[in-house]
Formats: structure tokens, sequence, C-alpha cells
């Protein structure tokens, strides 16, 4: 039985994500998507190639690196384009350690004066940063090598953006930007039942025609269908942690609360539990 139920694919399963930005023949979807989110520092990028996306260390024995999309533009700039589904530790140093692959890609073995060409890391996060997460505006994040003192870039060739997706909550009608389309595209698509008026442009029309799961072949549907489950058994085992920890979080409160002589029915609206549920943990922590 097809665990299938939407009309287009989910952009934050692997499939999904590789199947609109990462074939040859969606290049120009890729190339539409950087030239949005880059077209203030980068100006426009004419073409693109897709390269090798595994890169192994400096010996066999060194970490490899396999990055989710690596391209490269007319300027020989590269682009690494990553999905990242869950939070990871150390998620920023990953993300650094990418980049200095292509940055060693360009070194020469004659004689080489250290020029280097842009190197852009681009990471699409379906999960928010602790340092700013109360900031519901602060979706997005450009970083590079900055002067601490002026606040001015030191280096601009070296570049990471970063874009929360959980907090881009922009409906059709607030949409201004080029850019937010892409962002409500990638947050909203597994979820719409057609083009909306609003994305009736040549460049989404094409992506929702790609995406359209009834036009899989049946070995990139069961393809699909594999990533799907993946990805659901990700979020629920996620969503149970989170679930788990604010039940923990609210068992620490009501105890604590019941020691200092608040009642059940304050502690109840503290913690948002019914008042029974309140007894329950009273109960079971005797």
């Amino acid at each position: 039985m097809s665990i299938i139920a939407e009309k287009y694919i989910n952009p934050f399963t692997d499939f999904g994500f590789k199947k609109l930005f990462g074939e040859e023949p969606n290049k120009d979807l890729l190339l539409d998507f950087l030239n949005e989110l880059l077209k203030e520092q980068e100006g426009k990028i004419k073409n693109l190639t897709y390269l090798k996306n595994e890169h192994l260390g400096l010996g066999e024995s060194d970490r490899k690196a396999i990055f989710d999309l690596y391209c490269e533009n007319e300027r020989g700039e590269k682009f690494i384009v990553e999905l990242q589904k869950s939070k990871q530790n150390f998620f920023k140093d990953r993300t650094l350690y990418y980049s200095t692959f292509p940055i060693r890609e360009q070194a020469k073995q004659s004689d080489w004066n250290y020029e280097l060409k842009a190197v852009y890391t681009i990471a699409i996060l379906d999960f928010v940063f602790d340092e700013d997460k109360t900031d519901k505006n602060k979706y997005r994040y450009d970083v590079k090598l900055t002067d601490i003192h002026t606040c001015r870039v030191f280096y601009n060739k070296l570049t990471f953006i970063y874009l929360e997706m959980p907090k881009f909550q922009k409906s059709l009608e607030e949409l201004d930007t080029r850019f937010e389309k892409w962002l409500y595209v990638l947050r909203n698509l597994n979820r719409l039942e057609k083009i909306p008026e609003k994305l009736q442009e040549k460049i989404f029309e094409r992506l929702f025609d790609v995406a359209e799961i009834a036009k899989f072949s049946k070995e990139e549907i069961l393809s699909y269908e594999d990533s799907l489950k993946y990805y659901r058994d990700l979020k629920n085992s996620l969503d149970l942690a989170k679930e788990e920890g604010k039940l923990e979080k609210a068992r620490e409160i009501i105890l604590n609360g019941q020691q200092e002589g608040l009642s059940i029915s304050i502690l109840s609206k503290i913690v948002g539990l019914a008042e029974e549920e309140v007894i329950s943990i009273i109960n079971e922590s005797k």
C-alpha cells in the first residue's frame, strides 16, 4: 500500500530535493533559486555545472565529505547546497569543514599566487538555531569573515547562508519578492493541490510539473516512498523526543510548585495540563 497521499513531492526528502534541484534537465530551477538568493552579492549567474558531490580528505583515512549538491558557475565560483532535516551537533562546524574542500581544489601545483574563486555554502534547514529561536522574523543568516570593530566584511569570497524554513510563515497574500515565493514553495509544496495564482510564473510552473508525483516512473515512485518513509520516521522520532522533554519539564515544575504550596488548579494553569494529569504526576512521584 502506497504511503503517498500528496499530489506533489516533499522537497525536504532526499529524493524530492534532488529531483527538483539535482538533475541536469531541471538545472534551470536551481539556477533561478540561486539567482534570487544571491543576486545582491553575486549578480546574475548565467550557467551552472554539476560537480562530483563526494570528496575525500587529504589521505584515505581522512573523513570524507558528501555534499547534497555541488556545482560551479561560469566564473569558476563554487556552490555547495545542503538540505538538513534535523538538528545536528556541530552543524556549523560541518558546513565550515565542507567549505574547505572547494578551497583546496583550487590549489595548483606550479606557480600559483593563491588567488581563490568565491565559495558559497547554502544550507536549507528544517529546524531553527537555538540562539535566535524566539526571533520569528530572523530566518536567513548571511555569514562572511567580518572585522569585529568596524563590522565591515574583511573577506568576501567565503559565504555561508542558512535558511531556517520553519520560521518562514508568510501566507500567499504576504509574498512580496520572487525569493519569498521560492521559500513559500519549498515550505508548502507537498501541501498544495494546484499552482496558486500568485505563483503562476514560468519557473514555478516548471517546478510544479517536475514535482507532480503522478508523472513519476514506477522506479521513481518506489525511491520516493523510501525517502518519504525515512523523513516521516525521523520527524516522528524528533516530535516524540520533544514532547517527552516538555513533559519532563512540566513534571519538574509541578513537583517543585507542590513543595512551595501551590494549589492543583494553579499548577494546572502554569504547565497547561488538566488537573487530573497534575494529580497523576504528583501521585506517581510518591
